[in-house]
């Protein structure tokens, strides 16, 4: 019996090249690009989420789901976002997602980027590596069976 579920799924998005962007719609589109966000999603919390991380990653500092709540909302007050999306259990939902995507790690209660590495680093040894190589690898596995 063949199951439908998959093991693991990534959605990859190609836009136009960064040219004269604002960090914080840098960064939403890099949520966009690697399927964290929906075209048009209004939600956008994980992108304040994704920064407050990354900014954090220089002082190699762990932060708890409360404090990233906290900085989540003063990021979206400074940029003259509503605050909606911030409650403490669709922060928790939004790390996990980052930590399915292997871009952050939990020890204990506490959260930061993978290895403190930089995103694009991650995204090559992590993402790349361990779920689009493997994705592509599978579905060649299917393709040349089809062809038997």
């Amino acid at each position: 019996m063949v199951k439908d579920a998959p093991i693991s799924e990534i959605i990859l998005r190609k836009y136009e090249h960064p040219y004269n962007i604002e960090k914080r719609d840098l960064v939403k589109k890099i949520c966009l690009s690697i399927g964290l966000l929906q075209p048009g999603d209004s939600r956008d919390v994980v992108v304040d989420i994704l920064s407050v991380l990354l900014e954090n990653r220089k002082e190699k500092e762990k932060l708890d789901s409360l404090q990233i709540k906290e900085l989540v909302e003063r990021s979206r007050e400074k940029n003259n976002l509503e605050v909606k999306g911030s409650a403490e259990s669709n922060i928790r939902r939004q790390l996990k997602r980052l930590r399915d995507l292997m871009i952050i790690e939990k020890r204990g209660n506490v959260y930061y980027l993978s290895e403190f590495e930089t995103l694009d680093k991650i995204f090559e040894d992590k993402i790349e590596r361990f779920i689009v190589q493997p994705s592509i690898e599978r579905i060649k596995e299917y393709l040349k069976k089809l062809e038997k």
